[in-house]
């Protein structure tokens, strides 16, 4: 008998948005890597997960009783573009789990084969991929930034048709959720309003209670989700992280990090720095992600306006208001993390300017100068003196809105398909004033 109990109660609750599906066999599975750490944390014997019986869990082969894994339904904007169905195309949720310390966590897979919304791919994952969402995951993790997170990666002994051939694997990993802003625009596609209702409920009971006992619930639950966020993002900046893919389908609830595809910490320092080979434009780039963030927020405003108030204009003003403090928590965020990482007591803004600047046009490493700063501190100040150039830099910045300076790569609008806040910028040639506007446009095209 398994071991591991399985809850489903997004399966329950959610049917709708939820189709019940089973992983591909896998003949040979062999364990690749395991974060026993996690494991623990999770109520999971390690020894177990390693043997055979474990192993086949981790690749949704060995199913415990009462179980019912689904692969879930959402909705995305994609680069801009609104699509109104993808889901989990080679993805499952196995099942909810109770942690040792009574939290509900999912445990999903990924790379379990070809599920209704695997839209003509082949449902698969690669070695490669799998194992960089582990370490990667597992250093957001230690670097205390909000994640899902890794538990296994298990090679399929199958081969994956790439440019070339790659062995296979699947990856099993654990969140507070998989909800998403795309699961929000899934049940508004749908026209029902009373899943929506029913998915927001589920979130404020899953991730954001106290809003289940405000005036206004729906409400509360979008000004929790817009905090998680702003904090989120203020450390992603903060340790020079870029998702690379942004959409909305790939912004949680929860306010964790989600989908390790095409991501990597910056070397050196530059707003521009991009890590999608299909971002053209650079609309996820490294100094954007404050800015896409909000839109994506304004994206899960949009939904929940019907349960925010009956009056439309209404709902809008408020919801405009809740979202108009992202930035100011954002900024209250990355400004009392860049503080701690300088050690300064007060907020020295000029100088922190200075700093990135000197960064970004002496292509710094954004990690090493930190580390040298902390090294020149202890009274050696010849690795920050290698590290840096001298003061006649060129003015640069570390996020859109912080600087009327900073050249950002792209320029074409981000209006949303649906109904919209409009964020839109004026073109703007390198080291020339930015400026980002907002035009309310709630509005049905």
């Amino acid at each position: 008998m398994s071991i591991v109990t399985l809850d489903s109660r997004f399966a329950r609750d959610l049917a709708e948005m939820a189709v019940p599906w089973k992983a591909e066999d896998v003949a040979e599975p062999r364990l690749l890597a395991l974060d026993d750490d996690l494991a623990v944390e999770l109520g999971l014997d390690p020894a177990w997960l390693r043997g055979p019986d474990g192993v086949r869990l981790l690749v949704g082969g060995n199913v415990p009783e009462g179980a019912a894994p689904v692969a879930q339904a959402y909705a995305g904007h994609q680069f801009g573009g609104f699509v109104p169905r993808l889901g989990d195309g080679r993805a499952l949720l196995l099942g909810e789990l109770v942690d040792t310390e009574q939290r509900v966590r999912d445990l999903h897979l990924k790379g379990s084969g070809r599920t209704p919304f695997a839209r003509g791919g082949d449902g698969l994952a690669a070695v490669g991929p799998m194992l960089r969402e582990y370490v990667v995951s597992r250093a957001m993790h230690a670097l205390h930034i909000p994640t899902t997170r890794a538990l296994a990666v298990v090679a399929t002994g199958r081969q994956v048709r790439r440019e070339r051939l790659l062995p296979g694997a699947v990856l099993a990993r654990v969140a507070s959720s998989h909800l998403r802003v795309g699961s929000f625009q899934y049940a508004t596609v749908t026209g029902d309003e009373g899943l929506l209702r029913r998915l927001a409920d589920h979130a404020i009971a899953r991730h954001h209670p106290a809003a289940a006992g405000a005036e206004r619930p729906y409400l509360a639950l979008f000004e929790a989700v817009v905090a998680a966020q702003a904090r989120l993002i203020a450390q992603w900046m903060l340790a020079g992280f870029v998702h690379g893919v942004m959409n909305t389908d790939n912004m949680t609830i929860s306010g964790e990090t989600i989908d390790y595809g095409p991501c990597a910490f910056m070397d050196a320092y530059d707003p521009a720095t991009v890590y999608s080979s299909i971002d053209h434009g650079g609309r996820y780039a490294y100094g954007n992600q404050p800015l896409v963030a909000e839109w994506n927020l304004a994206r899960l405003a949009e939904t929940l306006l019907p349960l925010i108030d009956d009056d439309q204009d209404r709902a809008v003003e408020l919801a405009t208001a809740a979202l108009q403090s992202f930035r100011r928590r954002y900024d209250e965020a990355w400004s009392d993390g860049m503080r701690t990482k300088l050690g300064l007591r007060d907020h020295h803004p000029a100088l922190v300017e200075e700093l990135l600047t000197l960064q970004q046009t002496g292509r710094a490493d954004h990690t090493s100068t930190y580390r040298a700063l902390a090294t020149a501190a202890r009274g050696d100040d010849a690795p920050i003196r290698e590290l840096l150039p001298g003061p006649s830099a060129a003015p640069g910045s570390h996020a859109g809105w912080r600087s009327s300076r900073t050249p950002m790569p792209w320029t074409a609008s981000t209006r949303s398909t649906s109904r919209a806040t409009t964020w839109s910028r004026r073109p703007c040639p390198p080291r020339s004033r930015a400026t980002w506007h907002r035009s309310p446009a709630w509005s049905t095209p």
